[in-house]
């Protein structure tokens, strides 16, 4: 196992993979050592219907954790191998169900011996290992159900990515950047607008100087997104998020995110009550925005193009 003591727990697919591969090649021999003709992969399918006699292929999958797909090739090798056949349900004469064939039902019944001598040797592992295999493996399986490794090395790598972004204020030197991203962004999904272009010529004179503010996010010290508080007229409203934008070689790590927080922070810390939004929900980075920060839909607003705020007490 030096391979695995190199590598870590990284390729735990890999050994599983192996360890399946090796139980899986003796079930073959076993069976074959009863003279039980079938293929390790049918035993579920097998015991399903031992268990309980008819049963869709939707019920089987659900019963043993495979999919639809996987069960119904399954029952075809089977039916091949005169195991299986499907028939006509008794009881909705417009499905078919899956039953045992009198050749499947005398394998079950040769299989009774199996599955006891099995058990035992799978026992005798078991007490000569320190660790619950079998608890543990449920375990891991309730835990990727809850949410799957892809997810979690998702959330690490974006944890990880996220040490590399630092949130600055806005320089003069950062003007070009700040139109880039915006224009890019917007350009995707509308068209540029008299009052966009004015704040992304003169961003100092349009947004700073009327009493907001402007985050830039640098990843490895490279500016990579952009984000404004802007002040607001209106009573209801304190400032607006606005000019968000991240370049699309560095989306998915949690860079705007990082920006929203920056700037709803600097709005709190100026006595602020809420921030305003102006969201498309048809955009998927702004639906991610809204569900993070908790914003509530705006009054008197139409999809997709509407408002909605983030208050704070």
């Amino acid at each position: 196992m030096g391979f695995f003591d190199k590598t870590g727990k990284m390729a735990i697919g890999s050994r599983l993979r192996m360890l399946t591969d090796r139980i899986t090649a003796d079930a073959a021999g076993i069976y074959r050592l009863y003279g039980v003709d079938i293929k390790p992969k049918w035993f579920p399918v097998l015991y399903a219907l031992a268990e309980g006699g008819t049963k869709t292929i939707t019920g089987i999958a659900g019963e043993i954790g495979q999919t639809h797909p996987s069960v119904s090739n399954l029952v075809k090798e089977m039916t091949t191998y005169k195991l299986v056949s499907e028939v006509t349900d008794e009881k909705d004469r417009r499905r078919t169900v899956v039953a045992l064939s009198p050749q499947g039902r005398k394998v079950c019944d040769e299989l009774a011996e199996v599955c006891t001598d099995v058990a035992a040797a799978v026992e005798e592992i078991a007490d000569a290992t320190r660790h619950d295999l079998w608890k543990a493996i449920g375990e891991w399986e309730e835990q990727l159900l809850q949410k799957s490794l892809l997810e979690r090395v998702k959330e690490v790598r974006r944890e990880r990515e996220c040490r590399d972004v630092r949130i600055v204020p806005y320089e003069p030197c950062h003007r070009e950047v700040f139109r880039a991203l915006n224009e890019q962004w917007i350009t995707q999904h509308w068209q540029l607008e008299e009052h966009d272009i004015e704040c992304l010529d003169q961003p100092q004179e349009n947004i700073i100087d009327k009493g907001g503010h402007i985050f830039v996010a640098l990843y490895k010290e490279k500016p990579v997104g952009v984000c404004a508080l802007c002040k607001m007229d209106d009573p209801r409203y304190d400032y607006e998020l606005a000019k968000l934008a991240v370049s699309p070689d560095v989306r998915g790590k949690g860079i705007g995110l990082l920006l929203c927080k920056a700037a709803i922070e600097k709005a709190r810390s100026l006595g602020a009550g809420s921030v305003f939004l102006e969201s498309n929900t048809l955009l998927e980075p702004a639906s991610a925005l809204i569900r993070n920060w908790d914003f509530e839909n705006c009054p008197n607003t139409d999809l997709p193009m509407h408002g909605v705020i983030f208050r704070w007490n």
